[in-house]
Parts: C-alpha cells; sequence; structure tokens
C-alpha cells in the first residue's frame, strides 16, 4: 500500500512538474486576461481542507469581482464574472496555480475538489470520510456534473470516489476531465445514481 502510494506521489510530482513549466506561457496569459479584466490582486487563496482536514492555502487565478447587493452579500457567482474570466473558468485556466499545491504535497491530481473547513466540518463524519484521501485539481464529481449538481449530489460522488479510488479510475476521471472541458459539464445520472445508493448503504439508509 505504501509503495503504491510512493509510486503514485512521485508520478504526481513528474506531471505535475512538467506541465507547470509547459503551462507558463499560459498562465502568462491567464494573468493578462485577469489584470484586465478584473485588476489586482490576480490570484485568490484560501484556506482549504486538505487529507485529515489538514488545512493548507489553495492558490488560484481570481475570476470574480467582489461585487455585492443591497443586503451587503456577494451577488451570485454567475454575475461577478466577465464573460472572459467565466470562459476561464470553464476551461479551468484559473486553476492552473494549483500545480503548485500538487508538487508540495498539498493535492493530488485527482480526488474531491479541496473545500473550506468550515464547509467540510459542516458534513459531520462524511466530511472527515471525504478527507481520507488527497483532494485534487480534477474529481468524480466534477466530470459528473460539477456545477450542475447540488451540494448532497457532489459529497455523494466524492465519496463513491473515496471508497473506489484506484490508478485506473483516476485515469477514467482525467479522460473524462479533458471530455469535459471541450463539450461542457454534463450530468451522467448512472454514475449519479451508483453513487447516491452506495452513500445510502454507508449511512444504513433505505436506497
Amino acid at each position: 500500500m505504501r509503495r503504491s502510494a510512493a509510486f503514485r506521489r512521485a508520478i504526481e510530482s513528474l506531471f505535475a512538474a512538467v506541465a507547470l513549466v509547459l503551462c507558463l506561457p499560459l498562465m502568462g496569459l491567464t494573468a493578462i486576461v485577469v489584470w484586465i479584466n478584473l485588476g489586482r490582486p490576480l490570484f485568490f487563496t484560501q484556506v482549504r481542507a486538505g487529507v485529515g482536514m489538514r488545512a493548507f492555502t489553495i492558490l488560484k487565478f481570481r475570476t470574480m469581482t467582489q461585487a455585492r447587493g443591497p443586503d451587503g452579500e456577494l451577488l451570485a457567482d454567475e454575475l461577478r464574472q466577465t464573460k472572459l474570466t467565466a470562459l476561464l473558468r470553464r476551461l479551468r485556466f484559473d486553476e492552473l496555480p494549483q500545480l503548485l499545491s500538487i508538487l508540495r504535497g498539498d493535492m493530488s491530481l485527482v480526488g474531491p475538489r479541496p473545500l473550506p473547513l468550515g464547509t467540510v466540518a459542516a458534513f459531520g463524519e462524511l466530511g472527515r470520510l471525504r478527507c481520507l484521501v488527497p483532494p485534487g485539481l480534477t474529481g468524480w464529481a466534477q466530470v459528473n456534473g460539477n456545477t450542475r449538481l447540488s451540494a448532497d449530489q457532489k459529497i455523494a460522488l466524492d465519496l463513491w470516489y473515496v471508497g473506489h479510488a484506484s490508478l485506473r479510475l483516476d485515469g477514467l476521471i482525467l479522460l473524462m476531465t479533458l471530455k469535459t472541458i471541450v463539450l461542457g459539464e454534463k450530468v451522467h445520472r448512472e454514475h449519479l445514481k451508483m453513487a447516491e445508493e452506495y452513500l445510502a448503504r454507508r449511512a444504513n439508509l433505505p436506497g
């Protein structure tokens, strides 16, 4: 088990290092787009929950303004983006700085997306189970609907991944990620049903 984890870590580190170098021009272009559309700062940082709920700081290109409504609350995500920054999010270019998190060992290529500590804590035992594996640059929920899913649907997919994680599944998710970037997000109902039934069994609920 340890040998398998060490092998995966070595492969991910090599991939992240090569990808970081190859993506430097793309990251430079993304930075210019953010600067022209939103100004400074270029990056968004936030403390997120890693494996074992260990805190780490995530780094992304900023894609949203701080626009607020009359009540002082931030507007919905789609209302705080420009057409170009929305495109950056769709193409996942805003996530490229997280290759550094993979090199540091805070993240993996594939796993549940890192969430704020408070959000994970609110899930209770499900949140703890979700953090049994490192968070990922992409994950099972992201290739099975992502923004089209509810929070409950996402955690069902995340926990199904935790229970079935393998190099083969990771390879499938990476291929599905490329397909999602090209064709857009799609809810795969069969995968969602499988995950919800798995979660119901784990929770001893009628499924």
